[in-house]
């Protein structure tokens, strides 16, 4: 392995976990260099579930250091996603690639607008509902929140961040806590299924690991100092990006060309 893999997985993997811990859709990158490195999609998509199961690790740690994570909440809306999260995992299905990727650029566009149209909804949160139980139809939500997050990681920190702040009342800077527990608790089951099925490169996936513990560290020492309005502005600038990159306006994966 050369030294430029090395750091092109070690500084795509701090991105990544910078922006998965504050937001989400980091994988973009990721799976777009592990498949520039020469890993087939299916192979790329379990060597990143390494490095994401070392930066829910590093992230949950440092959130609970900084006494913002709510344990008993996390762990039941983790159930549900785990469960679904296997089921996802474990689906082969024939899918148009192409589709998926519109499809999660109009519901990345979406949530922007919500953000933008009613701040106030994820900066503050709703207090009243953080302390009601977990519902059956949240129950549900986070159950098919675990099947797409099995199935492909990317964009999957958007729909836990919309079920825990509109759902479920927290501002973005618990949610954020809480989302990364919830990927936490399915990794390993992920990482099985597709360790099983011989689709991880374990080298290339413990480097990237790396960069994404350090990135989510630094992730989440600026989400507690620096606020919700502060995630708030990193979430609606990576979605802008990234739903500029599945409607073809930029091209990310073209952008790692330099390395060649």
């Amino acid at each position: 392995m050369s030294w430029i893999e090395v750091s092109a997985l070690v500084v795509s993997g701090l991105l990544v976990g910078f922006i998965n811990t504050l937001a989400g859709g980091g994988s973009i990158i990721s799976l777009s260099v592990l498949m520039f490195l020469g890993l087939p999609a299916p192979v790329a998509n379990g060597t990143n579930r390494i490095a994401i199961l070392f930066q829910n690790i590093a992230a949950v740690g440092s959130f609970r250091h900084q006494k913002v994570l709510d344990h008993r909440k996390g762990i039941a809306l983790a159930i549900p996603a785990a469960v679904g999260s296997v089921i996802g995992a474990l689906i082969a299905v024939d899918v148009n690639e192409q589709v998926i990727e519109i499809s999660i650029g109009i519901v990345m566009l979406v949530m922007a607008g919500v953000i933008l149209y009613k701040p106030q909804r994820w900066l503050k949160g709703v207090p009243g509902l953080t302390h009601r139980k977990v519902t059956f139809w949240q129950y549900l939500l986070f159950f098919m929140i675990g099947i797409y997050g099995g199935f492909l990681h990317m964009g999957v920190g958007y729909a836990l961040l919309a079920g825990i702040v509109l759902g479920a009342g927290y501002d973005l800077v618990k949610a954020n806590a809480i989302k990364v527990l919830i990927i936490l608790i399915w990794s390993p089951f992920i990482l099985l299924v597709f360790q099983l099925n011989g689709q991880i490169h374990l080298l290339y996936g413990l480097i990237l690991a790396t960069g994404n513990t350090l990135g989510a560290l630094i992730a989440t020492r600026m989400a507690v100092s620096w606020g919700a309005g502060f995630v708030r502005w990193v979430i609606i600038t990576v979605i802008l990006v990234t739903a500029a990159d599945m409607f073809g306006v930029i091209h990310v994966s073209s952008l790692l060309s330099v390395l060649e």
